[in-house]
C-alpha cells in the first residue's frame, strides 16, 4: 500500500543497495540505478560495452545484494538451446522401466546472467525469448512455470566486434532497457585499479531478499500516474512511427520503423520507480525523460539518412524528445 512509511522505506531500501552495490563496482553510478530500477520493475536490461568494463561484476554485485539465486551463461557460438532452458533425460529404475525426467537448465533461478548473449547463434539466444516474456520454459510439450522474481541481465559486445550475431528485433524489445557502459574515467580507472590490486573478493553484503523485492514492486504500481504524464509517454511512444500521420518530424525524418507498445509500458513502470527512489507519490514528465534513452535506444531503426549523418539513436531520441514539449 502507498503510504509515507511504505515510500520511505522504498527510497532507503535503494539508497542502501545503491551505496552496497558502489562497494565492489566503481563508478557507473546512473548504469546501476538504470538497473535497479529495471529490476524492481520486473524487466530485462541488456548491458552493452566492450570486455572488460565490470558489467558481469554488476551483476554478480546484484544478486549478492539481493540475497537471489544466480546463474551464469557464457553464450558462445557452440551453445544449444537444451544447455540454456534444460532438457529430458531417461531414467531406468531397479525394475528396468525407462521413464523420462526434466532436468532443469541454468535459466531456472533468479537472476540469469546470460553473458556475452550475441556471440551464440540466433537459434540459441530464442532459447530465452520464453523466459524473458511469459517466465516459463516449454520443453517437448510439457511448459514449467519459474519461481519469481526472475529477470536477466544480458551482456554484449557492440555488434561490429567479430563473431557477433547481433540479436533480433523481437528479443532485443523483450529488454525493458538497454544501457551502455562506457570506458570509466580517468579518476575512476584509477580507483578500479586500487581496488583490485587490494583485494580480489568482492565486500557488498545482502540488503534485501526475494520478499522484499516483489513487496517493493506491488508498491511501484500503485504509484500514480497523470493523464498529462500518461499523454506525453503516448506521444513519444507513437511520435516514433514514421508511417503515422501524427509521427515528430525527427521520426519521419531518420527513423525506418518505431518502438513497440512495451516501450510505453517500460517507460511508465520505470518512471513509477525513479519517482518513489527519490521520495515522490507521483510520477513527473522529467521522469520519463529520464528513462527515454534507456527505453528507446534498441526499439528504433534509424534510416539512411540518420547514418549518413552520422547520427546515433540517442541523438534522434533527444530530438524527439524536444519535439513532443512543443
Amino acid at each position: 500500500m502507498l503510504t509515507e512509511q511504505s515510500v520511505d522505506l522504498f527510497r532507503k531500501n535503494t539508497e542502501d543497495i545503491l551505496k552496497e552495490i558502489g562497494k565492489d563496482v566503481i563508478g557507473q553510478k546512473e548504469i546501476v540505478k538504470e538497473t535497479l530500477i529495471a529490476i524492481i520493475s520486473g524487466g530485462n536490461v541488456l548491458l552493452e560495452g566492450v570486455p572488460g568494463l565490470g558489467k558481469t561484476r554488476l551483476v554478480r554485485t546484484i544478486g549478492r545484494v539481493l540475497d537471489m539465486p544466480f546463474s551464469r551463461i557464457q553464450f558462445t557460438p557452440d551453445l544449444m538451446p537444451a544447455d540454456v532452458t534444460g532438457t529430458n533425460i531417461v531414467i531406468k529404475d531397479e525394475s528396468g522401466n525407462v521413464s523420462f525426467m526434466f532436468r532443469k537448465g541454468p535459466v531456472f533461478t533468479s537472476i540469469l546472467l546470460a553473458d556475452e548473449i550475441n556471440r551464440a547463434t540466433p537459434k540459441t539466444q530464442s532459447a530465452l525469448l520464453e523466459a524473458m516474456q511469459e517466465h516459463t520454459v516449454t520443453v517437448a510439450g510439457e511448459s514449467y512455470r519459474m519461481e519469481e522474481p526472475f529477470f536477466v541481465l544480458a551482456t554484449q559486445n557492440p555488434v561490429e566486434q567479430e563473431g557477433t550475431y547481433p540479436l533480433p528485433e523481437a528479443q532485443t524489445d523483450r529488454f525493458m532497457f538497454k544501457i551502455l557502459v562506457p570506458f570509466p574515467s580517468n579518476e575512476d580507472l584509477e580507483s578500479i585499479v586500487s581496488l583490485t590490486q587490494k583485494k580480489q573478493d568482492e565486500s557488498s553484503e545482502k540488503v534485501i531478499d526475494r520478499e522484499r523485492l516483489l513487496e517493493m514492486r506491488d508498491i511501484a504500481r500503485e504509484v500514480p500516474v497523470s493523464d498529462t504524464v500518461m499523454k506525453f509517454a503516448s506521444s513519444l511512444i507513437g511520435g516514433t512511427h514514421p508511417e503515422l500521420s501524427y509521427a515528430l518530424p525527427s521520426a519521419k525524418q531518420y527513423l525506418r520503423f518505431g518502438a513497440s507498445p512495451r516501450a510505453a509500458q517500460s517507460l511508465i513502470s520505470g518512471a513509477k520507480v525513479n519517482a518513489l527512489m527519490e521520495g515522490r507519490y507521483n510520477v513527473s514528465v522529467n521522469d520519463l525523460k529520464k528513462l527515454a534513452l534507456p527505453v528507446l535506444r534498441h526499439r528504433i531503426a534509424l534510416n539512411f539518412e540518420a547514418l549518413s549523418e552520422g547520427l546515433s539513436a540517442d541523438s534522434v531520441i533527444e530530438k524527439m524528445l524536444a519535439e513532443n514539449e512543443q
